[in-house]
């Protein structure tokens, strides 16, 4: 689970903010906070961001994909790591980004962190945190590392080190090279944290066109309890040949590059007319299935639609459902972070997901979702506790501020915050000062 996470001179972000999941001392919802009775630990299972337009919450979420991003799949010799400081600032340009992670797993805090910049990794730690103390499992600084009591006279892990480019994670390395010890550590990036933009699909689409897996018929249960007026989800077969004559991406081109060298299945994306493929090799021959919809007729017949038929907000959901199901299993560790969770959906659903996944956790359930939205008709005491509000706002340097809802003490219970929050009274809100401008342009 997320507990924390600090970044600084990332994107809009110069100063150093502080994102927590911890519960703070009010009471409401507290039968849905996950408790570790062993740090005393109050863990949020959600987390709304709001805010004006272009305030930065977007590149929030930019940050967590970078780290997962960075961590999972590191950097290639000689490239660049693609970080982006806060550019307002000339003395900012030249410094490193710096994020750290405080996460909850398996009953153990670890705190992993690292800065850097363009060309290499400045500083990168990983520590485990107790109630009474902490222990650093290894510190590095540049090219230099200091290993904790466990390993200090370990010869692999020094062996890993001496590979390890200046480019690239320790954490990584260990990874790349089958060495196990912070395996855990990883796979918290690797496997739970899960991060969904508006312009991101489903990953793997390919279980929707198996009739053997749950999530295939959970999808065919639930979309026409959703207003789409689809009947239920298959995959169709196609020839190859047909496949390959279709306008794919250059990308995509060389993940099939890769699947005819590797024999692998994998996932292929129409970009241009908006279906969605499946490639697979069988007996040595490639087989092809694109996802389709059906619609009931009149007569009650089905009719055969592309997904590129569908709407975009019908689209929107085929990539959040699955996040739903994902998210409200009692057995789910997965960290969902979804940009503009309402884009091409009306409130009313958002909101009707958001209260179906409250309603399954516990002080047991360890799955949290964070999101970014506009919808105003979230920002609710009933739904949410107020340390589960956060707002973001630029200050008067172009830097972007992130706070809690839960820092406003004279915010009563009971109280109707939508309001004070439309009215700028609680920050977030953007800096309207058009009126009347547009008249006046077109005339002169």
């Amino acid at each position: 689970m997320l507990v924390e996470f600090t970044l600084s001179n990332w994107k809009s972000f110069r100063d150093e903010v502080t994102f927590s999941m911890l519960a703070s001392r009010e009471r409401q919802h507290g039968n849905r906070i996950y408790k570790s009775n062993r740090h005393k630990l109050r863990v949020l299972p959600i987390a709304a961001i709001f805010g004006g337009n272009a305030s930065g919450k977007t590149n929030f979420v930019k940050a967590l994909e970078f780290a997962k991003q960075f961590v999972v799949h590191g950097t290639r010799p000689n490239q660049s790591i693609p970080v982006e400081p806060f550019s307002l600032d000339p003395a900012s340009r030249e410094k490193p980004i710096q994020m750290v992670f405080e996460l909850l797993i398996d009953d153990t805090i670890y705190q992993f962190g690292f800065s850097v910049t363009q060309h290499e990794v400045i500083d990168e730690e990983l520590m485990i945190k107790s109630p009474a103390s902490e222990s650093s499992l290894y510190h590095r600084q540049g090219q230099q590392v200091c290993f904790g009591r466990k390993h200090k006279k370990d010869r692999l892990m020094d062996f890993v080190f001496q590979s390890t480019r200046p480019n690239e994670l320790f954490l990584t390395k260990l990874m790349e090279l089958n060495v196990h010890e912070f395996r855990h550590v990883f796979d918290w990036f690797d496997r739970n944290l899960q991060v969904i933009t508006p312009d991101s699909q489903f990953g793997p689409i390919e279980e929707l066109m198996d009739k053997h897996v749950p999530i295939f018929n959970s999808m065919n249960t639930i979309l026409p309890l959703l207003d789409t007026n689809i009947s239920r989800l298959d995959g169709s077969n196609i020839s190859f040949d047909q496949f390959q004559q279709l306008a794919i991406t250059d990308h995509e081109k060389d993940e099939l590059d890769r699947l005819l060298s590797e024999g692998q299945a994998i996932r292929l994306l129409s970009t241009k007319s908006g279906d969605r493929f499946v490639v697979f090799r069988q007996n040595n021959k490639l087989f092809v299935k694109k996802l389709v919809t059906y619609h009931l007729a009149s007569d009650g017949s089905e009719v055969k639609f592309d997904i590129a038929h569908e709407s975009s907000g019908t689209q929107r959901m085929f990539d959040l459902v699955p996040a739903f199901l994902e998210l409200s299993s009692r057995t789910s560790e997965c960290l969902f972070v979804i940009d503009e969770i309402d884009r091409s959906l009306h409130p009313q659903l958002i909101a009707m997901l958001v209260e179906e996944y409250l309603d399954n956790q516990s002080n047991t359930t360890k799955s949290q979702l964070l999101f970014t939205t506009h919808n105003v008709l979230l920002i609710d005491q009933l739904l949410f506790r107020r340390d589960e509000l956060w707002l973001t706002e630029l200050d008067s340097a172009g830097s972007t501020d992130l706070f809690s809802l839960s820092e406003y003490k004279d915010i009563r219970y009971d109280k109707d915050i939508r309001k004070s929050y439309l009215d700028g009274r609680l920050g977030g809100t953007p800096h309207l000062m058009f009126r009347g401008t547009f008249g006046s342009i077109v005339e002169g």
